[in-house]
């Protein structure tokens, strides 16, 4: 939006930092900005208003502890507990992604907003590099306004008022090791603290005002009010749109790169080409609201 990237450049001009586009529509460098140091609000606000109107903003070459990482989440918002990804022991609210040959892949490289099993998903999500393969490990991000804007204004129409279940399925193999009865009682447990939540197929961003594809293959299992093939070919059909090399931003992560990203309004794809190499990533994740 012209506005909301006037007024970008204009608080990041005021707090001294540098805002470099990566793609038309969506990423950017930022730069000038010492995250080890405490931030003032002009450069919060600034690092605001890039996230919403870049919808990803990366910085390089930050060499912060994890203190510091969550210190950072914490300028934008309540920040939360991951409920199936390890953490830190000392820092529960900064999540671990440790994968190598012990630990292969799970599930992040697919196309999804995080955590769109909560009533009320993540605003954001703040991806810190701690150890990165020589060669692979990319991770790529889509723009879902961009995508909705590509669509027809007859499927646009269509896809206006519907809502689709989610579910943390991908997690339930979690629990796949425990005993029958056991494994039983910890999903049903589960199920209670995050019911299907329904989401909006097509969402309004809380800030910008922009509209949104809010379905994702990782957790959306269904659109509501729907037979169930009329359902599985819509959403197969909304699966490929992240998918598009014109929505999309792939960044090359180096050590001490961050990446913060706006949840509304992308879904990500780590890939997954680096296998037995070690990749070791820190996130801290910042509460959303629900959805409408």
């Amino acid at each position: 939006m012209p506005q909301l990237a006037q007024r970008s450049r204009a608080d990041a001009a005021e707090s001294g930092i540098e805002i470099v586009p990566a793609e038309p529509t969506i990423g950017g460098e930022i730069r000038g900005v010492d995250l080890a140091e405490p931030l003032d609000d002009g450069t919060v606000a600034a690092i605001h208003d890039a996230l919403m109107d870049r919808k990803v903003v990366f910085f390089r070459d930050q060499d912060i502890t994890p203190e510091q990482h969550l210190a950072f989440g914490r300028r934008f918002g309540e920040v939360s507990v991951h409920p199936f990804v390890p953490h830190l022991e000392h820092l529960p609210e900064v999540l671990v992604l440790d994968n190598h040959k012990d630990n292969p892949v799970f599930s992040t490289d697919i196309w999804h907003s995080d955590e769109t099993f909560r009533e009320e998903p993540p605003m954001g999500s703040i991806l810190r590099c701690v150890a990165i393969p020589p060669v692979g490990g990319d991770t790529m991000w889509a723009d879902m306004c961009a995508a909705y804007e590509g669509l027809s204004d007859r499927m646009q129409s269509f896809l206006s008022g519907l809502e689709a279940i989610h579910d943390f399925k991908n997690f339930r193999h979690k629990f796949d090791r425990m005993a029958p009865r056991e494994r039983h009682a910890k999903l049903a447990e589960m199920e209670i603290e995050l019911p299907n939540p329904a989401h909006p197929v097509v969402r309004t961003h809380p800030v910008t005002g922009r509209k949104a594809v809010f379905v994702n293959e990782q957790f959306t299992i269904a659109v509501k009010d729907m037979r169930k093939d009329e359902s599985k070919a819509l959403l197969e059909f909304l699966f490929t749109l992240p998918r598009i090399p014109e929505y999309q931003f792939r960044f090359r992560w180096e050590p001490d790169s961050i990446v913060f990203w706006d949840n509304p309004s992308t879904q990500h794809y780590a890939a997954n080409d680096y296998y037995p190499v070690r990749r070791t990533m820190q996130r801290v994740t910042i509460k959303g609201g629900r959805p409408f």
